[in-house]
């Protein structure tokens, strides 16, 4: 593809240096500029791409789109073209690039701050039991059926997520549920993605380190259902949890078709008879005068939203409710969340991704419904983050747990003993005889697992999928499923 076509895709362009040549790719990243390509340079939080784009040009790079002029490439006589915004670009050009991927299939984007990853699994599960090629891509990577690819970023940027869904389109792929998160939505990592139905699970306390207030948080997410459904020919549908208190506001900001879901309000889908256990949630699920039956192979209470919001956007693509109820039936839950780790004990242990004040204590709740003994939880906060947060989910862990181990999470650059003050600070007096402290998250672990007895139920909450854990100088493997296996297998052995 040319850059004088490619280039015609980009708003508000200005034209520093003229010229044209044969392009064979895109990327932000000069250490992978190869002959024939565009080398697009951002300025970003921690980066400035501006610096490398000698560099890129001497690898080869045949175009340079950028956000301001660097004299030094100026001389190097590449087409050189400036951009307002150098991520946006980067999507308005991937993807025509890639021949307009999301044109060729169905696009489920998966918005909100708890939900998304168990929604796109669950709706992955719904369209390949209708005979459907199903892909999904989000925090825990992309899957093609049992494919499974590698990304950065909850959402990628958006030269990787175009070139992904051309793969998936040549792959015979059909629909794709996708988590949009909100640093994708603002940074305008998704620009260039057609969407036919856009879903909105909740907002609740989190990303204030980035959006610093819940308003601007939930604006991004926004972006999905106000912008997206007038930057494609295709019907869009928005499916809204109309329980969330800020319903309203994104059903006021909504374009095309609405399908709302819930429990307690008035919705056009909705759950009756409900019944919970820590492996399944059962439900009657209610739309439009019928009534169908649905069980979902994942415990906890919130999956009867999550089981809803992928009903809905199935229904918004046209499946019967017959055809989701069989579905959701077969799917399979996303890892890490509400994932019970089993070794022969007599008591229970869950893992859950839980890393933010509503979804800990969601689980924590639906935790204590499902045992008539002890609840022992393990948590703690991640380093450079929403400091604002760890006080509150150190009142809400000690406040629903019979005993809070508070330990260690991913602490990044700032020392685990600090963060665990903050979480401490959040906990009343009277719950602290509840409290142990132990920073290093594989003795919390081993802590939790030694003090539990027959009955009770452990959950350890905030990594959920992740194998890693991200210190300070390093990052080490580290799997919370793992760990506790490795414990449980240690114990049942001394037992024998």
């Amino acid at each position: 593809m040319r850059f004088s076509k490619i280039r015609d895709y980009i708003m508000d362009a200005k034209v520093i240096i003229d010229g044209d040549a044969e392009i064979t790719g895109i990327t932000y990243d000069s250490r992978k500029v190869e002959p024939g390509f565009i080398f697009v340079a951002m300025q970003g939080g921690s980066f400035d791409g501006h610096k490398y784009i000698s560099t890129a040009l001497d690898a080869g790079a045949a175009a340079i789109v950028a956000e301001r002029v660097v004299d030094d490439a100026v001389g190097r006589k590449a087409p050189y073209v400036i951009a307002p915004d150098g991520r946006k670009a980067m999507g308005e050009i991937a993807a025509p690039f890639y021949g307009f991927p999301t044109r060729k299939i169905k696009l489920i984007g998966v918005t909100g701050t708890s939900g998304k990853t168990t929604a796109t699994h669950l709706i992955q599960g719904i369209f390949e039991s209708a005979g459907m090629k199903a892909g999904l891509i989000g925090t825990v990577g992309a899957k093609i059926g049992s494919e499974v690819l590698d990304t950065k970023h909850t959402t990628p940027e958006s030269v990787d997520l175009q070139r992904l869904l051309a793969y998936m389109v040549d792959r015979g792929v059909e629909v794709v549920a996708m988590e949009v998160s909100s640093h994708g939505l603002y940074q305008g990592r998704s620009i260039g993605c057609e969407f036919d139905c856009g879903v909105f699970t909740n907002i609740a306390r989190d990303h204030l380190d980035f959006h610093k207030t819940l308003e601007a948080y939930l604006d991004a997410k926004t972006i999905l259902f106000r912008d997206y459904p007038n930057m494609t020919a295709k019907p869009f549908c928005s499916v809204i949890n109309a329980d969330d208190p800020s319903a309203k506001s994104v059903q006021e900001a909504a374009s095309g078709c609405i399908i709302t879901f819930g429990i307690e309000k008035s919705a056009d889908l909705t759950a009756t008879d409900i019944e919970v256990t820590d492996r399944s949630v059962s439900f009657n699920i209610n739309y439009k005068g019928q009534s169908v039956p649905v069980r979902i192979g994942i415990g906890g209470a919130f999956n009867v939203y999550n089981g809803l919001s992928a009903a809905a956007s199935a229904l918004a693509l046209g499946l019967d409710l017959g055809t989701i109820a069989k579905g959701l039936g077969s799917a399979q839950g996303a890892p890490g969340r509400f994932e019970s780790v089993e070794c022969g004990q007599d008591f229970g242990v869950l893992v859950d991704y839980a890393h933010t004040p509503d979804e800990l204590e969601n689980v924590l709740a639906t935790a204590k419904n499902l045992t008539s003994k002890r609840l022992i939880a393990v948590f703690g906060c991640g380093g450079d983050r929403d400091r604002g947060k760890r006080p509150i989910m150190g009142g809400i862990g000690a406040d629903l747990a019979d005993i809070a181990v508070v330990t260690s999470d991913n602490p990044r650059s700032e020392d685990p003993n600090a963060i665990i003050k903050d979480i401490l600070e959040g906990i009343l007096a009277e719950n602290m005889s509840k409290v142990t402290v132990e920073p290093d998250r594989r003795s919390a672990i081993k802590k939790a697992i030694q003090m539990a007895k027959s009955g009770d139920l452990i959950v350890i909450a905030g990594k959920g999928h992740e194998d890693y854990q991200i210190l300070a100088d390093r990052t080490i493997h580290f799997d919370d499923r793992e760990v506790a296996r490795e414990v449980l297998g240690a114990s049942r052995a001394r037992i024998k």
